[in-house]
């Protein structure tokens, strides 16, 4: 199984990221989910203003990587990519890719589906929102964390 795992500052293509994951598996695959995750325009009733994700390269990838290992476990899948942006995002960017190929579409949706729920609990990232009204750092919610655990 092929597994990219990238964290940036900049914006990510999806379609040049489909060819390069079609190249990589030589269109050995039957279906690939893609993912594509938005900073939202409000939190928690506040006007966002932007998001703030900072991060430790290695010790962020690398939680990311274990995720990705912990659903190649469960699903028949070829391909995985994963890129995560970090920095400052304003509102309607681009904040997260998941892309993952595989045999079968089933087992593609429910893996892309299941490494979004543990990105959101198990990665390794500090966010700061910052609002009309102050900034400060949040936390996984508990609906995230419900979601996650549903795949225990």
């Amino acid at each position: 199984m092929s597994v990219t795992v990238k964290t940036q500052e900049q914006n990510f293509d999806v379609g040049k990221e489909l060819l390069n994951l079609r190249a990589r598996q030589q269109n050995q695959f039957g279906a690939v989910v893609s993912f594509v995750g938005l900073v939202r325009d409000s939190s928690n009733s506040k006007d966002l203003i932007a998001l703030e994700i900072e991060h430790y390269p290695d010790m962020t990838e690398s939680s990311i990587v274990e995720i990705v290992r912990k659903a190649e476990n469960r699903w028949d899948i070829l391909d995985v990519l994963v890129i995560h942006r970090v920095g400052r995002l304003y509102p309607s960017e681009e904040i997260v890719l998941v892309q993952v190929a595989s045999p079968h579409r089933e087992k593609a949706f429910e893996c892309c589906e299941f490494i979004m729920d543990y990105l959101k609990t198990d990665a390794i990232f500090w966010k700061r929102e910052i609002t009309t009204t102050g900034s400060y750092y949040v936390e996984s919610s508990d609906s995230d964390t419900r979601r996650k655990d549903r795949w225990d």
